[in-house]
Order: structure tokens, then C-alpha cells, then sequence
């Protein structure tokens, strides 16, 4: 029998995070395959400060790659059913997506936290700079076609690498200690702090809060002993109808 939705009232808060398994089912490569590697490279080449630092012309090969295939994917029906949940609840819905791809904005959400960058976006390479990130749909495949900042600086992806701090993480930490409903889409449970975001829903249930965990995915992730409920199945098959008014 499937799962019954979930009931979602006038007062309501639910938090959404969404991971790799939901933009794979719309065509998108995740990248990293059983061995660790991104397209046949180490993880360390090409998504960490040193990789930049040591190759900045593979680096910016590797993205404009992951530029190009984005482009070729569209939103799939659990993308489409995050939007329709946003249109219905307006700012009750808090959305923090690990994927740097744009198809949630393109299925229509509006406030969408990309924790991990946002692949067509750059930013100066300086941190001093105090240069804002931009939209940049680019392909730079060689140096000579890498962007330069107006401090003279190269341009980077704006992309959280290894090593790195994410994004809007006060916002996450505020949000994650305020909703009743916590969702997560097609993420494996092995990368944190996403990952651990889910103790601090465990840990106010703990203390009396009325807050629920729903893991949606075709299998279990690895955190999965935290979660409340674990609902095994597709993001498309599942999240359409995951949620009722």
C-alpha cells in the first residue's frame, strides 16, 4: 500500500532538502561513481582549493563539462511538485537543495538555498575582493578564455569545494530548528553537515518538539536510523504525492 501524504496545515513549517538523486533522475550525472572519481578525476583535482590552485585549466574544463550537460536536462516531476508545495505555502517553506544545477528554479521555485554554489555562477578568486558572485554560462576551456575580475584576479566557479564552508549554513541552522516536517530528497546521508542535519530534528524530538523526519530515495541512506519514516522509491514516483493540504 503506498504511504499516506502528509498533511500539511495552515501553520506548518517544512523544510526540504533536496541531493543529487532527484537531479539524476533528470538525466544529470551525478559525477561520483563507486570508486570516488568525478568523470575519471580525483575529487581533490577538481573540487578543492589545491585542484584549482595546482590546475585551474582542468578545474574550469571539468565545470564548463558540467555547464553543458545541465543545459541539455529539464526539470522532472519532483522538482515541479517542490514548486507547486511552494506556490501553496508560500515563505512556510524552507528549500535547501546540495545541487549546484538550476532545474528547481527552472521548475519554478523562487527561494531556493543552494548550499553547495550554484554551477552557472563565478566569482572572484580573491576572497578579498569583496566582489559579488554573477550569473556566467560560459565554457572556458582554456586559460586564455578564463574570465579575469576587475581586480585582476581569475575568475572561479562558484562552487563549494572540499575544504570549504557552504552557504546561508545561520539561515539552515535557524530554519532547522523551526519546521515540523523534515524532507529529504535523494541524498546519500554521507556529506556533511547536510547530512547531519537530521540529529538536530532527532534531538528536538528528543526534548518534546513535534517535528517529523521523512527520508524520500529509492533506497535507505546512510543515516537512515535517524529518520522517523523512510519512504523507498523515486523522487518522481514518490514526491508527487507526497504532501496534501
Amino acid at each position: 500500500m503506498p504511504s499516506s501524504p502528509i498533511l500539511i496545515s495552515s501553520h506548518h513549517r517544512v523544510f526540504v532538502l533536496t541531493g543529487a538523486g532527484i537531479s539524476a533522475e533528470s538525466g544529470l550525472k551525478t559525477f561520483r561513481d563507486s570508486g570516488g572519481l568525478w568523470e575519471s578525476h580525483r575529487v581533490e583535482e577538481v573540487a578543492s582549493p589545491e585542484g584549482w590552485k595546482n590546475d585551474p585549466e582542468m578545474v574550469w574544463r571539468f565545470y564548463s563539462q558540467r555547464r553543458a550537460q545541465a543545459r541539455q536536462c529539464q526539470p522532472n516531476a519532483a522538482h515541479f511538485a517542490i514548486a507547486e508545495l511552494e506556490t501553496s505555502i508560500v515563505d512556510r517553506l524552507f528549500l535547501v537543495t546540495q545541487n549546484v544545477d538550476d532545474l528547481h528554479e527552472r521548475a519554478g521555485s523562487r527561494s531556493v538555498i543552494h548550499m553547495h554554489g550554484q554551477l552557472n555562477m563565478s566569482r572572484c578568486e580573491d576572497p578579498d575582493c569583496g566582489s559579488l558572485p554573477f550569473v556566467d554560462e560560459q565554457l572556458y576551456e582554456s586559460k586564455a578564455s578564463f574570465a579575469v575580475c576587475e581586480c585582476g584576479a581569475v575568475v572561479r566557479p562558484h562552487i563549494v569545494w572540499f575544504g570549504e564552508q557552504p552557504f546561508c549554513m545561520p539561515e539552515i541552522e535557524q530554519a532547522i530548528q523551526q519546521c515540523d516536517y523534515f524532507i529529504v530528497i535523494g541524498s546519500s546521508g554521507s556529506v556533511y553537515p547536510a547530512a547531519g542535519l537530521v540529529s538536530v530534528i532527532a534531538h528536538r524530538r528528543n526534548c518534546g518538539a513535534s517535528v517529523r523526519s521523512i527520508y524520500v530515495g529509492p533506497e535507505a541512506p546512510n543515516n537512515a536510523r535517524l529518520f522517523d519514516e523512510i519512504r523507498l522509491g523515486t523522487a518522481c514516483e514518490v514526491v508527487p504525492g507526497l504532501f496534501a493540504e
